[in-house]
This record gives C-alpha cells, sequence and structure tokens, in this order.
C-alpha cells in the first residue's frame, strides 16, 4: 500500500461536499492532516486507505468499509465506528478516546500506543483483538477475548471487563485496578505484572487457577480486609 497516491490536507478545511468527493475516487488513498470533524461517512468503502495526523471527533463512520486500513497519530474523540469494518486494520500512536465501536467487526486489528478512555465496545466482534501500550481507563470491553495473548502496558483501570476472557494470558505492566470483573474468566493467567488495587472479596473468586506473586497475595488480603502477620 506504500505506493498508493497521498493527499496531505493539513490545515485545509474538509466539509461534507469535499468529503463526497473524496470518497468518489474509489480507490485507496493516504491522507494527511485532514479534519473530519463531525462529518458523516456513509457506509463508504475506504478499505486499503491510510490516515495520518487526521481528525475525526464526532463523526460518524457508521457502517463504514474500513479493513485494512492504517491510521497514525490521529484523533478521533466520540467518533462512532458502530457497525463497520475494521477487519485487519492498524490503529497507532493515536486517541480515540470515548469512541464507539459497538457491533463494530474488529477481527485481527491492533491498537498500539494509543488512547482508549471511555472506549465502548459493546457487542463488538474482537476475534484476536490485539491492544499493546494502550490506554483503556474506563472503557466498555464486556466478552472481549483476551485468551493466550499477551497483554503489554495495558491499563483497563476502572474498566467494564464482564464475561472477558484472559485464560492464559500474560499480564505485563498492566493494571486492572477497579475494573469490573463480573463472569471474566482468568484461569491460566500470569498476573504478576498487573495492578489488581481495588479488587473486591466478590471478585477474587474470578482469579482461581491464575498466578499471582507472593506480594499481591499479600495486598489482595489486606484489600479483603484480612490482617497479614
Amino acid at each position: 500500500m506504500s505506493d498508493i497516491p497521498t493527499i496531505d490536507l493539513t490545515g485545509k478545511a474538509v466539509d461534507q461536499a469535499g468529503l463526497s468527493k473524496l470518497i468518489a475516487a474509489n480507490a485507496p488513498r493516504r491522507l494527511v492532516g485532514a479534519d473530519f470533524s463531525g462529518l458523516s461517512f456513509g457506509e463508504a468503502d475506504l478499505n486499503g486507505w491510510q490516515f495520518e495526523a487526521c481528525t475525526f471527533g464526532h463523526a460518524k463512520l457508521i457502517r463504514t468499509r474500513l479493513a485494512e486500513t492504517r491510521w497514525s497519530n490521529c484523533k478521533g474523540a466520540f467518533a462512532d465506528f458502530g457497525r463497520a469494518d475494521l477487519i485487519d486494520a492498524e490503529i497507532v500512536a493515536s486517541d480515540f478516546n470515548n469512541a464507539i465501536f459497538r457491533q463494530t467487526i474488529l477481527t485481527s486489528v491492533a491498537f498500539r500506543r494509543s488512547k482508549l478512555t471511555g472506549a465502548d465496545f459493546t457487542d463488538a466482534r474482537t476475534v484476536d483483538l490485539k491492544l499493546e501500550e494502550v490506554l483503556a481507563v474506563d472503557a466498555r470491553l464486556p466478552k472481549v477475548s483476551f485468551r493466550d495473548q499477551t497483554l503489554t502496558q495495558v491499563d483497563l483501570s476502572g474498566a467494564l471487563l464482564e464475561g472477558a476472557d484472559f485464560r492464559d494470558v500474560v499480564f505485563e505492566n498492566c493494571s486492572l485496578r477497579d475494573a469490573q470483573l463480573i463472569r471474566a474468566r482468568f484461569e491460566g493467567a500470569d498476573l504478576r505484572g498487573a495492578d489488581l488495587g481495588g479488587i473486591r472479596l466478590d471478585d477474587a473468586a474470578h482469579f482461581r487457577g491464575a498466578i499471582i506473586s507472593r506480594a499481591q497475595a499479600t495486598s489482595l488480603l489486606k484489600e479483603l480486609g484480612l490482617r497479614v502477620l
């Protein structure tokens, strides 16, 4: 995809009509510096496009086809990707805080060095979803499976992880502090590299079969109100 045409829109306003013209090209483009804030992409076919330093604040990408897209240094607060197709997409060094990914197809998608604070992945199709160096504080990730993965520098503090699958996951410098873990599974998980602060008594049962350090065990007992002598 490195030989696709580049369009530098830095400093230029893009309105709905301008977006329609870009989409009409019907071929992958590399867009740089475009501001699509508040615009609607409809069900456009943008498979294979690349976005660099673009802004998508409050943009509507509902049902947009975005397979094999590449996003770098982009911002998309409150962008709506509901029911979009992001198969094989890669998002790097981007900020999509409070973005909506409800019912989005996220098969083989990777978020790297990015912010997903408050993002909503409810009912998303997340087969082989990868998070690396991601801030996902207060994100909603119910029933998402990370099974057999290694999660590195992923902050899930306060996240809704109801029914999530962390079986056999290795946590490296991660946080599950104050996360909501109802029906989450951790059998075989290595939690020694995770911050487990704020765990309640009814949450502790979810860690059955997982590996924790002695220091973590002592901390958990203290948080559960037990005295460790």
